[in-house]
């Protein structure tokens, strides 16, 4: 239990988490996301193994995207995703800057990225503990501005998410400080409603592809040429939109 959990317990109403979003945040919360995770993949078992079967036999390549993720304490770990992009798409180049960028994005990369359905193997990352559904979306490892304004706010010391308050107000339409900030106001208000909040507003918004701009926010290519570059031109592009 964190000390600020720990203090609800002797604070009076109004001055802080409550004892109940204390409980939530530290036990509840996960509880919830393993069942959820659990009974979304046997449910959706069909369409994960179609999804699985499309993108292998479409092109070669592995049928995951791994990639490098700051989680909860600022600690690594891998982040799962659905390939969207051909094996040979040029190193370091971000998929609006290249010359045929159709070229390279697969067909089962297109519905995967419109739909958002590239994100379903993180329930993976959900059951085995990385990542919770509500929360600071996880940064890249290079993401420093936004690792740096988040730990203003105490939002890198929550379970990150599949999707967030940031993720529903804006996503990249949003600059780095308003993200850490809204954030870091998820991480004051944990709680069950509001997570049931942040779930209906996700459905909402992807159905309207709402709050995807291609860039994103924030200075990663510039820190990025400057410690080194990421791997793939899909690994700049996905680390830009979260």
């Amino acid at each position: 239990m964190t000390l600020q959990c720990a203090a609800a317990w002797q604070r009076p109403p109004g001055g802080g988490p409550s004892h109940e979003g204390c409980l939530y945040r530290n036990g509840i919360k996960r509880v919830l996301d393993v069942l959820l995770a659990s009974t979304m993949l046997l449910l959706l078992s069909p369409l994960f193994l179609a999804l699985m079967l499309w993108i292998g036999l479409d092109t070669k390549g592995g049928v995951f995207f791994r990639q490098k993720r700051v989680g909860r304490g600022k600690r690594y770990f891998e982040i799962l995703k659905f390939r969207t992009m051909r094996a040979d798409a040029p190193r370091d180049v971000p998929t609006h800057l290249l010359a045929e960028p159709d070229r390279y994005i697969t067909r089962p990369g297109r519905f995967l990225r419109r739909t958002s359905l590239d994100e379903l193997p993180q329930l993976l990352n959900i059951l085995k503990g990385d990542m919770s559904f509500v929360g600071p979306r996880p940064a890249l490892w290079n993401q420093f501005d936004l690792i740096e304004a988040r730990d203003r706010y105490g939002a890198n010391d929550v379970p990150q998410g599949l999707t967030g308050w940031a993720q529903v107000n804006g996503r990249d339409e949003v600059s780095i400080a308003r993200k850490a900030e809204l954030d870091g106001e998820y991480a004051k208000k944990i709680s069950f409603l509001f997570d049931c909040k942040c779930m209906l507003l996700t459905v909402g918004s992807v159905l309207r592809h709402r709050g995807v701009v291609e860039g994103g926010t924030g200075e990663l290519e510039r820190r990025t040429k400057e410690r080194g570059a990421l791997n793939t031109a899909e690994e700049i592009n996905d680390a830009r939109n979260g």
